[in-house]
């Protein structure tokens, strides 16, 4: 029975990864598409910024700029390019930070990266053990008090949970940072400068995680609720096995199917989070470049930011596909 199900559970995955060019290519490219083009319609562009900057008023050099940086061009003209250097990897160049697009984000993602990844594992491991101990504890008073602080972590938000971390923790007590992701005055290496990172990593981690651990406890405990009526759970209490054994053994794999379908969406949703965050905690990501580049109209950087969020989104979208052949061999697509 085994080797059957992994034998079906591979070549699921097969059929899985063979569809990938035709659903993945198709939604990438319509990304990239609305993406360029909503951004065009916003007011201003770089050399509105640029010429601000120096105070150029000049409206015949501004139109000389305009032109050779090739945003006098209709916007189908704009994006045939702009698809065609992507292709090849080229994000384009940004002349608000005056370096290759690629390199600017090449910065940034690991920082966002590691936040994004952390807080995560983070949601994920808080939520599910407290979904499992709230569910089995039903109506119990243990139950209610879990209940009640994820309600008040799903309805707080980010920003003011943010600073009220700050306040405690960076403020009151001292024990952390006020923001940033290392300290700059410091000149550490080794298990001191990891050390440092994860003091810097801590707040703006557990800020961005707070939301989403209500968010999977209360669907974890509603899966476990409706998983303890089943026939099979049943069955194994009359068995006579353990508590420890049908909890996470039989019960929690199937609970952990509805979480597994809203997963590969959480990686977008925490990508946009991040933008509240890092701008909160001074932390040097992706969500604050975007900013950054919203405030100074660099659309190229933000339209590669897009483009890169939507990868993201679908490549994690397809590993859940996958993960969920594995949970549950029944599933045929």
């Amino acid at each position: 029975m085994k080797f059957s199900g992994l034998r079906r559970g591979l070549v699921m995955s097969g059929r899985i990864l063979l569809s990938i060019p035709f659903r993945a290519l198709p939604t990438l490219l319509a990304a990239i598409v609305v993406s360029f083009l909503l951004l065009r319609l916003i007011p201003g562009d770089a050399v509105d910024v640029m010429a601000s900057q120096v105070a150029l008023s000049n409206q015949s050099d501004i139109a000389k700029w305009r032109h050779d940086l090739g945003l006098d061009r209709s916007s189908a003209e704009q994006l045939l390019d702009y698809i065609i250097n992507l292709a090849r990897l080229d994000f384009g160049y940004s002349y608000i930070y005056n370096m290759p697009v690629a390199s600017l984000i090449g910065e940034r993602l690991p920082s966002t990266c590691l936040l994004a990844g952390t807080a995560f594992v983070v949601a994920m491991g808080i939520g599910i053990l407290a979904g499992v101990i709230s569910g089995y504890a039903k109506g119990s008073a243990l139950d209610q008090l879990i209940s009640a602080g994820l309600l008040l972590l799903y309805s707080v938000p980010a920003f003011w949970t943010g600073l009220l971390l700050i306040e405690v923790f960076a403020v009151w007590l001292n024990w952390l940072p006020l923001g940033g992701s290392r300290s700059l005055e410091l000149d550490l290496s080794g298990a001191a400068w990891i050390g440092d990172r994860l003091r810097h990593l801590v707040l703006p981690a557990l800020t961005l995680a707070l939301f989403y651990i209500a968010v999977d406890a209360r669907l974890v405990r509603a899966s476990m609720l409706e998983v303890q009526s089943q026939d099979y759970i049943r069955t194994a209490v009359a068995k006579g096995l353990d508590r420890h054994t049908i909890v996470w053994k039989h019960m929690l794999r199937n609970a952990l199917l509805p979480l597994t379908a809203v997963a590969g969406n959480r990686i977008g949703a925490m990508l946009g989070g991040a933008v509240t965050i890092e701008t909160v905690f001074n932390w040097p990501g992706m969500g604050r470049l975007a900013f950054e580049a919203v405030l100074k109209r660099d659309f190229t950087v933000l339209t590669a930011i897009l483009v890169l969020s939507a990868f993201f989104v679908i490549l994690a979208n397809i590993i859940v596909d996958l993960i969920q052949v594995w949970i549950d061999p029944r599933i045929e697509h």
